[in-house]
């Protein structure tokens, strides 16, 4: 079966994991990825062409119609990235027998538009905690059979023997790894980390982070600032994870992710994942079985107190965590899934879809799409991106239609520019 591609990048949580899925692809399934965007970082898109899959860019002298009609299945990788709005849009598409591959959870901003669900010959998600969506849950029994879950989030490989559980560091040591920015993470973070019940607590938090931004400067304010080291970017994620026994991950209620690598990669390596109560969290985590989670902040600083002071919670739980990953988080069951819905599909004709009218007419209306659930207003956080063109953002979309008319009206409304 010849598996087209359709992707704004190969960068990031989506690079990863088409990395991992090809490297598992049998040779019943041939696939090839048509680019939207030149990869900022060709980490992962060197390593897909290494194990076999073709790379095409956009502009670069390919025919995406030719792409398109040489092609079984159209495998969309989607998220509310303006370039795809754009190609799905306006261009002039061949029929197509289509899959969408969610990577973002419709949960909260930014919305799937709920048109583009139900005219797919399959769409499928990267969390079953998609499926709680009222416009999801909604849809006729007919449309429910066409949807799908199939993770993109995956440990990391043994190092050693396979059934060997790597060590995990001590249970004292605990890590972050992850966007250190409020858009994902929970505003009460740092005072998470104050009200812990434990002076002897040290929690190394890794990613990028600007030194002048709000995370450093809550850091910096804190009433035990000696509790916090923002480490930065790490090449070696899985070193920065193994240093630790316990990972701190409290995000914000409302975050867009679904896959969460930073957490199943923490939990493959044996650490305690400490959570709160979302709904892509409470996907993977199970409270007191592999994990820990919390209803709340103030709950979320008593158990991680409790946790240090009980190594032997922290033994047992660190071995249900490696063994949900071990078992439940692989490329090679993900691949699979996908080969059953390419299956399925196989026995269907190809068909035109017109993307324009689910899609809207311009890029103020793809970037509303993403903001409002059935007329309403979504999260007014995503309107603004603080300058550093957050995925999806107004910002993002404008520097991709900088004299568009309609978003220019939006970000002077939202005062964003």
């Amino acid at each position: 079966m010849k598996i087209l591609h359709i992707t704004p990048h190969l960068g990031g949580g989506v690079g990863k994991a088409h990395a991992a899925i090809q490297g598992a692809t049998g040779s019943s399934v041939e696939r090839a990825y048509y680019l939207l965007e030149e990869p900022r970082d060709r980490r992962y898109a060197d390593l897909v062409e290494q194990a076999g899959g073709r790379l095409h860019h956009a502009g670069k002298g390919v025919s995406l119609a030719d792409l398109i009609e040489d092609a079984d299945i159209v495998q969309v990788e989607w998220w509310n990235h303006p370039r795809l709005y754009h190609l799905l849009a306006t261009a002039e598409l061949p029929p197509m027998r289509s899959l969408f591959w969610a990577h973002v959870s419709g949960l909260f901003a930014p919305y799937i538009p709920s048109g583009l669900v139900a005219a797919a010959g399959r769409f499928v998600f990267t969390s079953p905690c998609s499926l709680q969506a009222p416009e999801i849950d909604a849809l006729p029994d007919a449309l429910h059979a066409r949807l799908g879950v199939v993770g993109s989030g995956f440990g990391f490989e043994a190092e050693g023997a396979a059934d060997e559980m790597p060590a995990s560091g001590t249970s004292s040591a605990v890590a972050y790894l992850g966007t250190v920015d409020f858009v994902k993470m929970h505003p009460a973070f740092f005072d998470i980390i104050d009200q812990v019940d434990n002076p002897d607590l040290r929690v190394s938090v890794w990613g990028g982070f600007d030194p002048q931004g709000e995370p450093a400067a809550r850091a910096r304010a804190m009433r035990h600032p000696e509790r916090v080291r923002l480490e930065g970017q790490t090449a070696d994620p899985r070193g920065a994870l193994q240093s630790a026994g316990i990972f701190f991950y409290p995000l914000r209620e409302d975050h867009y992710g679904t896959a969460e690598n930073a957490l199943i990669e923490a939990m493959s390596l044996g650490l305690v994942s400490v959570v709160l109560a979302n709904p892509a969290e409470c996907a993977i985590v199970t409270d007191g079985v592999n994990g820990v989670v919390a209803a709340d902040p103030a709950e979320m600083a008593t158990r991680l107190g409790r946790l240090l002071d009980d190594p032997d919670e922290c033994r047992q739980l660190s071995v249900a965590a490696w063994t949900t990953a071990r078992e439940r988080y692989q490329p090679r069951h993900s691949a699979g899934l996908l080969e059953g819905h390419y299956r399925a599909l196989m026995a269907e004709p190809k068909t035109k879809i017109d993307f324009a009218s689910l899609l809207g007419a311009g890029p103020a209306d793809w970037f509303l799409s993403t903001q409002q659930r059935d007329g309403a207003s979504g999260a007014g956080r995503m309107f603004a991106s603080g300058g550093a063109l957050s995925k999806g953002s107004i910002d993002h979309f404008l520097a991709t239609f900088p004299d568009d008319p309609g978003l220019l009206a939006l970000s002077g409304s939202t005062s964003v520019r």
